[in-house]
């Protein structure tokens, strides 16, 4: 049976990973999680703290996908430095921690992957993101170079959704304008489903995609690509 390890699989797309997947599954929480499945060993730490420690009791493992994200969206001169710095410790350095406690533990599967999140606003280029952009293009960025780093043996892609039903964007999307404004602006007249999203993953953490590494995928309803 396959070893997956899902930080911050407890909410939205995370959650949803772990409801679809088979294996022998480790869950990070930064907090203690309300309702557990008992197909998962819970872990509840800091990913984002230098002084977090990984405590896996695998000889190897087969997946890693990392889900913790930020929505900062606030016009470029109200923010602060403390702003970036927060979402560049979420967004990317939490994962550097993950991945270098980690990497012992991939190299030792057979088929590898790690998984993780962007934004379509890398790409496409908004107003107000500037910080939440600013830190999903480092994560690109580390993907690439670790995918180049560590092939044959680990793939690692990232997914780039648009704006996505989580309790993450619960507050923009509580807000009925900003809702159908999202859903007018996107070529698929929809919102973005975490359901759909962790197939995505799920695919690539299988043997389909064993030839798929160093990749973004814009998975935003076209939102990207079309007028």
């Amino acid at each position: 049976m396959k070893n997956y390890l899902i930080v911050g699989g407890t909410k939205g797309i995370g959650k949803e990973i772990v409801s679809k997947i088979e294996g022998n599954i480790t869950v990070i929480s930064k907090t203690e999680p309300q309702n557990k499945l008992p197909k998962c060993n819970y872990l509840i730490g800091d990913v984002s703290k230098e002084d977090f420690e990984l405590k896996i009791e695998i000889d190897a493992l087969d997946g890693l996908v990392y889900c913790p994200g930020t929505i900062n969206l606030r016009p470029f001169t109200s923010l602060k430095r403390q702003d970036f710095i927060n979402d560049f410790e979420i967004n990317l350095l939490g994962a550097v921690n993950v991945l270098q406690q980690s990497i012992k533990y991939l190299k030792k599967s057979e088929n590898a992957s790690v998984v993780m999140f962007s934004t379509v606003a890398v790409k496409l280029g908004m107003p107000f993101h500037s910080s939440i952009s600013a830190s999903k293009s480092a994560v690109e960025g580390l993907i690439k170079s670790l995918a180049a780093e560590y092939a044959p043996k680990i793939r690692f892609n990232c997914i780039a959704p648009s704006l996505t039903d989580t309790d993450l964007a619960h507050k923009l999307l509580s807000n009925e304008k900003v809702r159908e404004n999202s859903i007018n602006s996107n070529p698929m007249k929809q919102i973005g489903s975490p359901s759909d999203i962790a197939s995505l993953a799920i695919w690539l953490l299988s043997e389909n995609a064993k030839w798929f590494t160093g990749q973004v995928i814009n998975f935003d309803g076209g939102l990207s690509s079309l007028k």
